[in-house]
């Protein structure tokens, strides 16, 4: 037993060491197979779950697939695909093991993914294209989005860029993403560059050359003295990370449904969730420079926007608006809303928070409910004293927005289905208000990698569905399962789904030139034999190199 801890614990170190998601992968299946946790993850009986549902599932689903029943399989995933069949998507069972869940958890959620796949691309012939769409759309709204949201931080929202770095290399990046304060910078970064610009963006020689610049703005940025001094700084690293685009062309350039949070300076006003949607015409930097605008420090700041003559003018010119993360750090309710998003990757750096979730895991039930009692009394006793503040709100201006603020920060949801969180204590105030050199910043975006490992095993297997119906449904309205818009139109159930964005628009003007130019071709095809072999060959060629093309597309989120 002596000897069995004492390689536990030298594979934990390795674990904690690991340099790369593949040697932290490898030591934690070793860790499994020595600690009894893989005999665990092979046994479907746990109390966590109704194993006896996902398995009699499992098995019909499969049945039916060998059977080549395609409506009794269409008929049966029908019938229920979400992400928390049988109660499979409790968190608990992803943090048994330091690898993967529950063997027959996995084994389900392939099977329909294969099933899918199987639908989508089965000869028109057999199953009506118009019931396929109808299918796939609705299945897509039962079963959900996921999206991630970067917190505010501080200086910590360094964090935030070795977390996206791990999810784009394992190409698990939901398209859905959410930033406040300095989680907001980070949001920008992403929704304005496609993924080769931030496969530089990433070598490690630009991240020193950024970190070098950055390092001592990013400390005056929350921490400093003169908001006047400040401000000019932020502009300027605001302005080299962020294109100045909108959001509606950051959306058309990269595909990305980006949302940044903004609070506002006045009272009686609520907060903003700027995205494509809400505020296509806002540009991105000021989005972010407001988001960032932490009171006491940087002055409010006013949105602007681009209008119909192309020329920048003030968006809510009355209105100034300040740090997002004050208000709606995560913005959950609002995502779901907009996005139809269900699942939520939580990258948290906020202070505030991180205590509650680093004991999320190991409170006993008894701990978790008094901790929630003593939130909840808190949060009421600080409605009744806003409630008094507010009725002396004309006496007492300055402290009715203190207390507007507290309130804010106490009563919000601070995690989500999956919650990535900080191993180390760079939250503690003596490090937080010191200078942060380039070495310090990069070991934040180091720690962000690292602290990410533990969750991509389960981010894979809880967005697999997801990412495999999204990369379908490309494929049905701009890729190679098109239907003929004589065959099937777009169901009820599409209008939940994104506009298309440049490179969509520029598949189907191809596949409009390519579809003319074959029509010809089909009517003079019974005049010359040999002819019609060559073309028919060119035209088999053309749809094999079109899905092997698609491929690759499966492993990008």
């Amino acid at each position: 037993m002596v000897g069995k801890s004492r390689k536990l614990k030298k594979l934990e170190r390795t674990m904690a060491k690991a340099v790369s998601y593949d040697q932290w992968r490898t030591a934690a299946l070793e860790h499994d197979e020595l600690s009894g946790k893989r005999r665990w993850r092979e046994v479907d009986q746990t109390s966590q779950y109704d194993y006896a549902q996902i398995r009699l599932r499992l098995d019909r689903i499969r049945s039916l697939r060998a059977r080549h029943d395609h409506h009794g399989l269409l008929f049966t995933l029908n019938e229920g695909i979400h992400g928390n069949m049988g109660g499979m998507g409790r968190s608990s069972l992803y943090r048994q093991a330091r690898f993967g869940t529950k063997k027959l958890i996995e084994q389900y959620i392939d099977e329909v993914d294969e099933s899918l796949r199987y639908l989508a691309e089965i000869d028109n012939a057999l199953i009506d294209p118009q019931q396929k769409l109808d299918f796939f759309y609705r299945a897509n709204v039962c079963y959900g989005r996921s999206a991630l949201m970067l917190s505010g931080g501080g200086v910590l929202g360094f964090y935030h860029l070795g977390v996206v770095k791990t999810l784009l290399e394992q190409g698990l990046l939901p398209r859905v993403i959410s930033g406040s304060s300095a989680g907001s910078l980070v949001a920008g970064v992403l929704g304005t560059h496609t993924d080769r610009q931030l496969e530089h963006f990433y070598s490690p020689a630009n991240v020193l050359f950024e970190a070098e610049k950055e390092a001592s703005v990013f400390s005056r940025m929350f921490f400093g003295a003169n908001p006047q001094i400040d401000v000019g700084d932020l502009g300027r690293l605001v302005a080299r990370m962020i294109p100045d685009l909108t959001f509606q062309e950051a959306y058309e350039k990269t595909g990305r449904q980006i949302s940044i949070t903004v609070a506002p300076a006045e009272p009686h006003q609520r907060s903003r969730l700027l995205n494509a949607i809400t505020s296509p015409n806002v540009y991105v930097r000021a989005a972010v420079m407001a988001s960032c605008a932490v009171p006491g420090v940087f002055p409010p700041v006013m949105l602007m926007a681009k209008n119909v003559h192309g020329e920048a003018q003030p968006y809510l010119p009355t209105r100034k608006w300040v740090d997002g993360s004050i208000a709606d750090d995560l913005p959950a309710k609002r995502l779901s809303r907009l996005y139809s998003t269900n699942h939520y990757i939580v990258s948290m750096v906020n202070p505030i928070a991180i205590p509650f979730l680093k004991k999320e895991g190991n409170r006993s039930a008894m701990g978790a409910a008094l901790g929630s009692l003593g939130v909840g009394m808190g949060r009421e006793l600080l409605n009744f004293y806003r409630g008094v503040v507010q009725r002396q709100g004309d006496n007492w201006p300055r402290f009715n927005m203190f207390m507007n603020s507290v309130h804010a920060l106490i009563d919000q949801e601070y995690s989500g289905d999956i919650n990535i969180v900080p191993s180390f204590r760079w939250y503690n105030p003596a490090k937080l208000l010191s200078h942060l050199s380039e070495k310090d910043l990069i070991e934040l975006m180091e720690g962000g990698e690292h602290s990410t490992y533990p969750s991509v095993e389960p981010i894979r297997i809880c967005t697999k569905i997801s990412r495999t119906m999204e990369e379908l449904l490309n494929r049905f309205e701009t890729g190679d399962l098109r239907p003929d818009v004589a065959e099937a139109h777009r169901p009820r159930a599409s209008r939940r789904r994104p506009p298309p964005t440049r490179a969509d628009r520029a598949k189907l003007r191809a596949s409009a030139t390519a579809d003319k130019v074959t029509k010809p071709a089909r009517k003079t095809a019974p005049r010359k034999k040999t002819a019609t072999a060559g073309k028919s060959s060119a035209a088999g060629g053309t749809g094999s190199a079109a899905k092997e093309g698609d491929h690759p597309a499966r492993k990008v989120a």
